[in-house]
């Protein structure tokens, strides 16, 4: 691959005014001592970023971190080729099929799992995964949707081979559902929960039931990690002391969560309620999960089996690993 193909491969193949737009946001963004910038889709997940920031405990330690809602991978992977963002909170599924040999990032430390975040609704009819076979299912084609379906058939003695795709996004693949347009659909909250209280269908699966496979990272550019290591164990530390505030005082991280995210999760209780669908990740959690270089934990796997379904889908740049896409160091430092 030529030096610098996939920057302009990339920043090609999206929308010039929808990026000019983004990149116009994050102007100034680009990595200097004491900032960090983060694109992000709206997700309760990434509410104990925003707690961090808003209690101070990452300006106590003389780190800005600069937070930016885009709600397309394709811009804030676009965004931190291009060096105007220093790096993204987002699905390790996601972001691997973006890293190549020349846009190197990995992640530093792990946020949170959907635990019944994310899930499939199926009509009435449908009593199992074996009855999908041949049917249509709405999701967004590319995405975690994408890989968790395939992940969740294949644990079953299925693929996506045995499905026919309808492509649009999450919430779209809910409405399409809800208007009886297509059998089946992946989404995640609160259209989950929509159809549950409208009998609308059924959950026929959820995330809860594949811990670990929807996990959530910062992930910062390489050269950020090297130039700014203080920034970069800041944005750690901070973390940490958001995860354990929430533990004492839920209520009140809450609050503070909701007003950071916005969105659809503004209001305390929405917030409150989407965050049952996920588990935040302490300071103890990211140690196992992320292991160490000499004995990788369990992101390791989830990085083969991404890889191995993007690669067979033709989504990826290059093979990767866990030494590609983790550095774990920053957690391993934590006392």
């Amino acid at each position: 691959m030529k030096k610098g193909f996939f920057r302009k491969a990339l920043l090609n193949t999206v929308l010039g005014t929808a990026l000019a737009a983004v990149l116009g946001v994050a102007a100034g963004a680009s990595a200097e001592a004491g900032t960090i910038s983060l694109g992000h889709t709206t997700w309760v997940g990434y509410g104990p970023l925003y707690l961090a920031r808003d209690l101070g405990y990452f300006k106590e330690q003389g780190l800005d971190l600069d937070l930016q809602v885009i709600e397309e991978a394709s811009l804030y992977m676009a965004a931190a080729a291009s060096g105007k963002l220093s790096g993204s909170a987002s699905t390790i599924d996601e972001i691997l099929k973006y890293r190549s040999p020349d846009f190197c990032f990995k992640a530093v430390v792990a946020l949170d799992e959907s635990y019944g975040g994310d899930g499939l609704v199926v009509s009435s009819d449908i009593t199992s995964l074996a009855q999908l076979k041949g049917k249509t299912v709405a999701l967004n084609e590319g995405s975690t949707s994408e890989f968790w379906l395939s992940y969740v058939l294949g644990q079953n003695g299925l693929s996506l081979k045995d499905i026919e795709i309808s492509n649009m996004s999450a919430d779209d693949a809910a409405a399409a559902f809800i208007a009886k347009r297509v059998p089946a659909a992946v989404t995640w909250e609160p259209n989950l929960t929509n159809v549950r209280k409208g009998n609308h269908g059924k959950v026929l699966a959820d995330s809860s039931s594949t811990p670990g496979v929807i996990v959530d990272v910062v992930a910062l550019g390489c050269e950020v990690i090297e130039k700014q290591p203080k920034d970069v164990a800041a944005l750690v530390n901070g973390l940490a002391k958001a995860n354990a505030f929430i533990k004492a005082n839920p209520e009140k991280a809450y609050e503070i969560m909701a007003k950071g995210v916005g969105g659809y999760l503004k209001d305390p209780k929405d917030f409150a309620e989407s965050a049952k669908g996920v588990r935040f990740y302490d300071a103890d959690t990211n140690k196992v999960y992320l292991g160490t270089a000499a004995a990788p934990g369990p992101i390791a796997e989830l990085i083969k089996s991404a890889d191995a379904t993007w690669s067979t889908l033709g989504k990826t740049r290059m093979k990767v690993d866990y030494a590609a896409m983790v550095d774990p160091t920053f957690v391993t430092a934590q006392p």
